[in-house]
């Protein structure tokens, strides 16, 4: 598995966090790019320090100590020139995890003023698998326009909004039952909540 996987400045580190700790453990290769707000808000929400996309991975493998099998590939945000600014470069598929917005809008209009905007428009115009994880609440008009574009675009919308039926214990249970929906989207069971059984 080859993925390109964002954090764009939204709130929800929780949902990046375990998701990048479950992918840890998964053999394959992503390209990794974090925004400076996802960097501002990560430290915030986890009351720690992270300076840079490095830091990010350094937290998750001491908090958490994932049994490392995923190679992660920095890519600069600004770097608009990077490898994966190009369709010639190949991934399976692209996680904003969480979303903002502010990226979700300059998505759907096509603007491409960093690295995350886009690959994400290569993923687009490569008809490759891009999923966003927006965490907003409420949504107005705008939002919900936007979003209906992106999935009228190719783009699947996987709103941070985690199920209860799995009774969870813990926060990392609710950024688990994301990571895991991002996971089934992707075509890996990852176990990481319980199947509904009826």
């Amino acid at each position: 598995m080859k993925l390109v996987v964002a954090l764009a400045g939204a709130s929800g580190s929780i949902y990046a966090a375990r998701f990048l700790r479950a992918l840890s453990e998964i053999p394959g290769e992503s390209y990794f790019i974090v925004s400076p707000p996802s960097l501002r808000i990560f430290s915030e929400e986890y009351e720690t320090s992270v300076s840079k996309p490095e830091d990010v991975l350094d937290f998750i493998q001491t908090k958490w100590k994932p049994e490392l099998k995923h190679k992660f590939h920095i890519r600069n945000f600004h770097d608009i020139g990077s490898d994966i600014a190009s369709g010639s470069n190949v991934w399976d598929a692209m996680v904003v995890v969480p979303c903002s917005m502010k990226t979700i809008a300059s998505i759907n209009a096509g603007l491409t003023e960093n690295l995350i905007e886009r690959a994400a428009d290569v993923s687009l115009k490569e008809r490759r698998r891009l999923i966003v994880v927006p965490r907003e609440t409420p949504y107005n008009r705008v939002h919900l326009r936007n979003l209906l574009s992106l999935d009228e675009a190719g783009a699947i919308i996987l709103p941070a909004s985690p199920g209860f039926y799995q009774i969870p214990k813990t926060l990392d249970d609710l950024g688990d039952f994301i990571s895991g929906r991002i996971f089934n989207l992707l075509g890996v069971d990852s176990e990481l909540y319980p199947k509904w059984v009826g």
